[in-house]
């Protein structure tokens, strides 16, 4: 049974495409079966995303792992049907599912939510960020009231939990921390975990803000793709930006969900 990986945040620029690619082909490598659904019907950056990579592997007579791309289609059928019917088609061929969702709040979004496994959530690291997930007071950044996107997961978990007796895996993950040791850093680390605390999601830490992302996705190449395409060039800041992939995905504890569901 296909596990379900979701990647949403209600807001632009938070990195939930290059998240999503990136786990996707870490996934594949890893050896399971993988299928991506892009939820953006007007930007479509994750499949833009993997069309750019086959684009590459034929013009370059290339062997990269591919994800199984899933073509949205748009029905009669209620938001929360058309999902399901597209998650039931590749559930049993497929290990995971990755869902990129648009940063804005629409229908299909919500209904993705609901039927996440685990729920990825990328943020930069800013309190116009975290505003999505709380409001917090300025004097002791004690939260005063959940953010619309902390609302709208909740509810989802709700509609998990009632419709499948299962629990989602929620996890914040804070994309260009700033390296210098600033205040308002400091103030970041202490909301994001009083918020954790009050809704009931993980921290990790994801990618810092590096030009090789960027440059990435015209080609629909990852990082681990370097040595197999010269167009990579491995450099000090791309090891590092490997050393946060391999973090980032170890502390999603992926596997460790699938043992979980193993022995439901």
């Amino acid at each position: 049974m296909a596990k379900v990986i979701v990647f949403g945040n209600e807001k632009g620029g938070s990195g939930k495409t290059t998240s999503a690619m990136h786990t996707a082909v870490t996934l594949l490598k890893m050896g399971y079966n993988v299928a991506a659904l892009d939820l953006d019907i007007r930007q479509k950056s994750l499949s833009t995303y993997i069309e750019n990579r086959a684009t590459t592997v034929k013009s370059n007579n290339l062997t990269l792992a591919m994800p199984i791309c899933i073509k949205l289609e748009i029905s009669d059928l209620t938001y929360d049907e058309i999902i399901s019917g597209m998650i039931s088609i590749y559930d049993t061929a497929c290990d995971f599912i990755i869902i990129d969702t648009p940063g804005s709040d629409t229908e299909l979004s919500r209904a993705a939510h609901s039927y996440a496994d685990i729920i990825v959530t990328p943020i930069n690291d800013s309190f116009v960020d975290i505003d999505l997930l709380g409001r917090c007071e300025p004097s002791a950044l004690n939260v005063v009231k959940p953010g619309v996107y902390s609302a709208m997961v909740w509810e989802q978990k709700i509609k998990r939990a009632a419709r499948d007796k299962k629990e989602v895996d929620w996890v914040v993950v804070r994309n260009r921390i700033s390296s210098l040791d600033t205040n308002n850093k400091k103030n970041i680390e202490v909301a994001i975990g009083k918020l954790s605390k009050k809704f009931g999601f993980r921290v990790v830490r994801g990618f810092g803000d590096r030009v090789i992302f960027k440059e990435l996705f015209l080609s629909g190449l990852t990082l681990h793709d370097i040595g197999i395409t010269d167009k990579i060039k491995l450099t000090h800041s791309v090891i590092a930006a490997r050393q946060e992939l391999r973090e980032f995905v170890a502390a999603l504890a992926i596997e460790n969900r699938l043992l979980d569901n193993a022995t439901c």
